[in-house]
């Protein structure tokens, strides 16, 4: 049976998305959250059991998975007991002690003999099932929380997991779903090789069994183990914990040994660095350490490659590399003959062409690969090969719209510089230590240029650095690292950037180098060079949402905008989408998010929604159109924010919601228009029926200088005044506004207040968000 919630009071008003210490009451529900799933794959056509751990995990009824091939039945649920059931699970205890007492353990003979046939008493026998609820009752009185368990993980579902033998190989994602909704993704992989997975640590253990803090090299937290190869192995590490994989490898083999951690869970909000750091080393039989690396090139998960020098036992060792660990710190190593890509030259191609490209790495089929951009559009690609069967990592090939060119050498200064006809994309290498490639070309007054290096955006190690010059040597600018917010996983912006209007006519030099002085054939770029093309990308969170029918929900969508581009973009839904609907979808211009509302379709039943959004705008009098990629605001190491993309955004509807959406529309025009230091007043058709009282509503998280300074509920509207501090709200300031409606409802029984008892008043529950109100700040 599953166990009772710690506080079933203050799950409700997570679950119920009622306000906490003030804050504004969300309307939508608070579903089950994942911080780990172990192991994090499984290999095709096998079944297996998998640990998710989380929290508000109790009821967890299913798994849904990213793609097909996969299903899952859930086995168990596991959380910390609370004081109070401590206490019961100790009395249940000690009386199921008194009775063993009483008893010959095995026999069930009584321990003293009846007086007589007619004042003897029922005979006391011990059963298996008494045996059964004494290590249930040790085992849930072993796991309550402690200063040392963190509450994000300290529940979890155990699911039986079977993969199809067809299903494809690669990265898929997990969500769990209970009676409040569905979870945030997790990734989940599915693997072609053998896997060995040590068991599942139990959510509240902190520390490994015989780990000494203050020396935590000098013996191993846990027992070796032996796997054949080629194998995926997984595991987790505790703090101070170090693992142990020994295999059998024969002479000449070229192994690849790489890990997966950060690739897993990008993100983990309470811990410095905000991930998983893992290091690998591997060891011959005499413990002679072989290989090192904590990182693959800029990539924090590590890759060993090693070629064994003779037949023989070998151990790989996998650690943090400051000795933390938890239950989340969760791992996937392969090691074997396997494919693996190291570098690829060039880094990308033209829309429409086929590209040879050279392939740098181990155990690789060939040397080249095609790489074939027709009926492609421009973005990137996956590259990945396959050899005997087994896939390869995959690396991202560029497709762009301009002339693709090589560098050639020499070019390493003025004298020798590339001459280049604008507009242009450069293939070229900073291909040894301390190289330099210089790039010139003939510009004109006031012409308006990017020039910008794509280098680790597209898994090479350069860590770029531009500088433009004229005919003199006069430096007109420079850049060592620009930003690019689409990459969501990114630490360390490492790609040069310069936007710019040229000085005056003439010759202009580009320089590209290093900044580290690093070089080598896997150092490649693509060099743009180009006027520039105003574009937008959108990222919308959350990716999961759980909602009651007949609602709106409120989102968020961000606006990446490049090259200048400035102008208002509108969101809308697939086709596949149209059983929603949104209010207050546009992102108006200069601007880089809005909120806007989710309309929810109106059901009887349950159901997940896939929905998929759009943005449109106008740009240099065309009409673009791009996708918006899901994703999911994640916070590192404390503080820094990131737009992690994932693959889709489901939208679970659970039930009727409390208010017909078509009891509620805005009735007055958009945007609502309001004089700075003035206020204006805004209607809303809205019936809530007589099962609610005293309803109210709030701004969710309101923008600077915009307050709510009155409402009145009528029996068919509100009218709402609207504030705009003359300080604070500027004349130009656009977006939407958010309002959350709730209202009161008496307890069951409070009605007939019972005299001598204190009457627990009426519960406040949010019953749903209106419709987005586009505003605008005017001048007073």
């Amino acid at each position: 049976m599953p166990m009772k919630l710690f506080s079933l009071s203050f799950l409700l008003v997570l679950s119920l998305g009622l306000p906490l210490s003030g804050q504004t009451p969300i309307a939508r529900l608070s579903g089950p959250r994942i911080g780990y799933v172990y192991p994090a794959g499984g290999k095709q056509g096998t079944t297996f059991n998998i640990m998710v751990g989380g929290q508000f995990l109790e009821g967890v009824t299913q798994a849904q998975f990213f793609g097909s091939g996969i299903s899952a039945r859930v086995i168990d649920y596991i959380r910390p007991t609370n004081q109070k059931e401590d206490d019961e699970l100790k009395s249940e205890l000690e009386k199921l002690q008194e009775k063993r007492k009483a008893t010959r353990v095995g026999s069930g003979v009584p321990a003293a003999p009846a007086i007589s046939p007619a004042a003897s008493s029922p005979q006391v026998v011990w059963t298996p099932d008494d045996e059964k609820r004494v290590a249930e009752i040790r085992q849930k009185m072993a796991y309550r929380m402690n200063r040392q368990t963190a509450p994000a993980i300290c529940e979890a579902v155990t699911l039986e997991i079977t993969i199809a033998p067809d299903a494809e190989p690669g990265d898929s994602e997990i969500r769990l779903r209970n009676p409040n909704g569905l979870s945030n993704p997790m990734l989940f992989q599915i693997g072609q090789l053998p896997e060995f997975s040590e068991p599942a640590a139990f959510p509240n253990t902190m520390a490994p069994e015989g780990r000494d803090p203050a020396n935590p090299r000098a013996t191993p937290t846990s027992p070796e183990r032996a796997v054949t190869l080629p194998a995926v192995i997984n595991g987790q590490i505790l703090p101070g914990e170090v693992d142990r994989i020994r295999f059998s490898a024969t002479k000449g083999q070229r192994l690849v040994i790489a890990a997966r951690a950060r690739a897993l869970i990008p993100y983990l909000a309470d811990a410095v660095p905000g991930w998983f750091q893992a290091t690998l080393a591997l060891y011959d039989a005499k413990g002679r350490e072989l290989a090192y690396d904590d990182r693959f090139q800029f990539n924090p998960d590590p890759v060993l490659f090693y070629e064994i020098r003779a037949d023989g036992e070998y151990v790989v060792e996998i650690k943090d590399s400051i000795y933390r660990g938890r239950q989340d710190f969760v791992y996937r190593i392969s090691i074997g003959k396997l494919p693996f890509i190291t570098s690829v030259f060039p880094l990308g191609g033209r829309v429409g062409e086929t590209t040879s490209v050279e392939l740098r790495g181990w155990n690789l089929p060939a040397s080249k690969a095609l790489m074939d951009g027709k009926g492609k559009t421009r973005g990137n690609l996956e590259l990945i090969v396959p050899r005997d069967g087994i896939l390869s990592n995959k690396v991202a090939f560029a497709l762009d719209d301009e002339l693709d060119s090589l560098e050639t050498e020499p070019n390493d200064d003025t004298a020798h510089a590339q001459k280049l006809k604008l507009p242009i994309v450069v293939n070229g290498r900073i291909d040894k230590l301390g190289d330099r490639d210089v790039f010139s070309f003939e510009g004109r007054a006031n012409e308006e240029l990017v020039i910008e290096v794509f280098a680790r955006r597209l898994n090479s190690p350069l860590d770029s650095i531009l500088k433009l010059t004229d005919a003199q040597g006069k430096q007109i600018a420079a850049n060592d690292d620009h930003e690019d917010k689409s990459y969501g996983l990114a630490t360390h912006h490492a790609d040069s950037r310069l936007g710019l209007k040229l000085p005056a006519d003439g010759l202009y030099y580009i320089h590209l180098g290093d900044t580290q002085h690093q070089g080598g054939p896997e150092f490649g770029y693509r060099l743009h060079v180009r006027a520039p093309h105003p574009d937008f990308e959108l990222r919308v969170e959350p990716s999961s949402i759980n909602v009651r029918g007949n609602t709106f929900v409120p989102m968020t969508v961000f606006a990446l905008r490049k090259d200048g581009f400035s102008g208002e973009i509108e969101l809308g839904l697939h086709d596949s989408s149209r059983a929603f609907g949104l209010s207050g979808a546009r992102i108006p211009a200069d601007q880089d998010k809005i909120r806007f509302t989710l309309t929810t379709p109106a059901t009887s039943r349950d159901a997940a929604y896939p929905v998929n959004f759009v943005g449109r705008a106008n740009i240099g009098g065309k009409q673009v159109v791009h996708e918006a990629v899901p994703a999911e605001d994640m916070m590192q190491a404390f503080a820094y924010r990131q737009l992690v993309p994932v693959k889709e955004t489901k939208v679970q509807v659970i039930g009727h919601g409390m208010v017909p959406k078509t009891a509620i529309r805005l009735a007055d025009k958009t945007p609502l228009k309001i004089a700075a230091g003035q206020t204006t007043a805004f209607h809303v058709v809205a019936q809530f029926g007589k099962a609610f009282e005293a309803i109210q509503v709030e701004l969710s998280e309101p923008p600077e200088g915009v307050s709510i300074q009155k409402f009145t509920v009528g029996p068919a509207s509100i009218e709402i005044v609207f504030a705009a501090d003359v300080t604070k709200a500027k004349p130009g300031q656009q977006g939407n506004l958010i309002l959350i409606a709730t209202g009161e409802r008496a307890n069951a029984g409070d009605k007939k207040e019972e005299k001598g008892k204190k009457n627990s008043g009426p519960r406040r529950i949010p019953l749903t968000a209106l419709p987005a109100i586009p505003y605008e700040i005017t001048a007073p």
